[in-house]
């Protein structure tokens, strides 16, 4: 299946597995990239020599191509950026900051870069900045997500229209035939991670999995929208949150509240009630935990039908 996103990754299927925190370790990336798709190791929830020894053990896991996915508000960015260009890696995902700041660095460094956007206006800009494609994420998405609430089904379209650079949609997609209808609205690709955190060889905690398959529509909620919205599966961290809303809280007794650490402790260590647990609405269709490469299969054997049905219309 060729278009402008396998060829710009070189890869199989247009399909990237996200950069997810306490979820893309090595094993997931590696195994997402041996399936035939782009794996992304997340290096958001790694110290910069935790990240060189998952790019190490995912280069010697796998000989496809994979990339590393960067948020650009932590501290130790440079550093971080110099581990990804001296292990050799050559696809950067950056998202959580400004296109400009770092695309120009990557380029000449000879990085494929894409930057994750929920905008039309940020879209523009990432463009502007030189980036090789944009993932435009609607508010459907798990874990840090857009101010403007955005869908995907009116995001991906609306982008399209004012970009020329190749474009990945992600937010609500975890089937072949959401994947169908994003390329339908104009996407060259997608970007999957809800359905990968509950897979087999995801870096979360077993209990976070599981409650990933329980999870229902409306059991998840955007807030935090003051320090940085996210999207989170409504538990009893969730509810002293929307209790201290109640009080009209400070951005300071707000960070009070989420401490440190909330994510670790909730998606990698399982603790259920006091985690920060961040996952897609999506996660309603997702019913078992399965191996990346099954799900990469289902996914394209759903596509296909889906696409013959269409046909049908």
């Amino acid at each position: 299946m060729a278009n402008r996103i396998t060829e710009l990754f070189n890869i199989k299927y247009p399909i990237v597995q996200a950069g997810m925190v306490w979820n893309s370790g090595w094993r997931l990336a590696s195994a997402a990239s041996n399936s035939g798709i782009l794996g992304l190791v997340g290096a958001g929830s790694m110290y910069p020599d935790v990240l060189r020894e998952h790019i190490q053990k995912c280069k010697k896991a796998t000989s496809k191509p994979f990339g590393v996915n960067v948020p650009m508000l932590y501290p130790n960015i440079q550093e971080i950026m110099d581990i990804i260009v001296e292990e050799g890696v050559e696809i950067i995902f950056t998202s959580a900051g400004n296109p400009k700041t770092w695309t120009p660095w990557l380029k000449e460094q000879g990085i494929t870069v894409v930057h994750v956007v929920s905008s039309v206006k940020f879209a523009l800009k990432a463009q502007e900045a030189g980036v090789d494609a944009v993932v435009a994420e609607g508010f459907e998405a798990g874990g840090h997500n857009g101010r403007d609430e955005t869908t995907t089904l009116t995001l991906i379209p609306m982008v399209k229209e004012q970009i020329q650079i190749p474009l990945i949609a992600a937010g609500g997609i975890a089937t072949g035939q959401a994947m169908l209808a994003a390329m339908v609205l104009g996407a060259d690709g997608v970007q999957v991670g809800s359905r990968f955190a509950a897979s087999e060889e995801s870096s979360a905690h077993i209990d976070f999995k599981k409650l990933i398959t329980d999870t229902k529509e409306g059991d998840t909620q955007l807030t935090l929208k003051e320090l940085a919205p996210v999207r989170l599966i409504k538990n009893k961290f969730y509810n002293d949150l929307q209790e201290l809303y109640k009080k009209s809280p400070t951005q300071e007794q707000l960070k009070e509240l989420l401490g440190r650490g909330r994510a670790k402790k909730g998606m990698f260590e399982g603790d259920l009630e006091e985690g920060e647990l961040e996952i897609g609405q999506v996660a309603g269709l997702i019913h078992d935990i399965k191996p990346v490469a099954q799900i990469v299969e289902d996914m394209m054997r759903e596509f296909t039908e889906a696409k013959k049905q269409v046909s049908n219309l």
